[in-house]
């Protein structure tokens, strides 16, 4: 049956779709994602609009994309839904210090194991985030922001901190939609995130960890 998107941010919808069901256990890692072809069929999309979420999973650490094999799933959220169940029925307060808290952490492992890849694949998200803030695309805004934050977790080489903030992210993903209902806030925080960014390049945690605590609290 076909199962079409609205016609709008169709890569990041097609990507949250992907995400949901692989969060559903309904792919699980190691498994080949569907070809370009069957995603277009069944989302009815264009081949560029497939190969753009593709694009976003891959930057985000949900899926790696081999030349001449397909598309496979990195990330299992599934073994994460009873914590993300717990943090559903937190607090919006509660939820902020808990952010605070693990994004301090992920941090200071961060800028001791990041890679040049790393720096690159946020870099790129960062970019997004800032075209997206100038078109007025506040979901998409939000999609790059928690993109990029998961990367940083990814970079963290830790994988317990990382599958803890991909839970989290889930939940603060609820939090922004209602919490921010125009770009003006990422348009704020830009030359922060990209500020941090290179705190975390030059391998400086605590001014860092002050930049992030001025996100946070903004």
């Amino acid at each position: 049956m076909m199962t079409s998107l609205k016609k709008q941010t169709l890569s990041d919808e097609l990507a949250e779709r992907l995400r949901e069901k692989i969060m559903a256990g309904q792919y699980n890692p190691g498994d080949k994602l569907p070809t370009e072809p069957e995603l277009m069929a069944l989302f009815e999309v264009s081949r560029s609009t497939v190969r753009e979420a593709m694009r976003v999973l891959a930057n985000s650490g949900w899926v790696r994309v081999q030349q001449g094999s397909g598309t496979f799933v990195e990330t299992n959220q599934a073994s994460s839904e009873p914590l993300y169940q717990r943090l559903k029925r937190g607090h919006e307060g509660d939820l902020e210090e808990v952010r605070e808290l693990l994004e301090q952490k992920i941090i200071e492992k961060a800028t001791q194991f990041r890679t040049r890849e790393d720096i690159r694949k946020m870099r790129e998200c960062l970019e997004e985030r800032r075209k997206y803030a100038a078109l007025g695309d506040t979901n998409a805004c939000i999609n790059a922001d928690l993109d990029f934050h998961t990367l940083l977790a990814c970079a963290s080489a830790n994988p317990v901190l990382a599958d803890l903030y991909q839970a989290l992210a889930i939940r603060l993903k609820e939090s922004f939609v209602r919490r921010f209902q125009t770009v003006e806030s990422f348009q704020e925080t830009q030359l922060l995130h990209e500020e941090l960014l290179e705190c975390i390049r030059r391998r400086d945690a605590g001014k860092a960890i002050q930049i992030l605590n001025t996100i946070v609290r903004s």
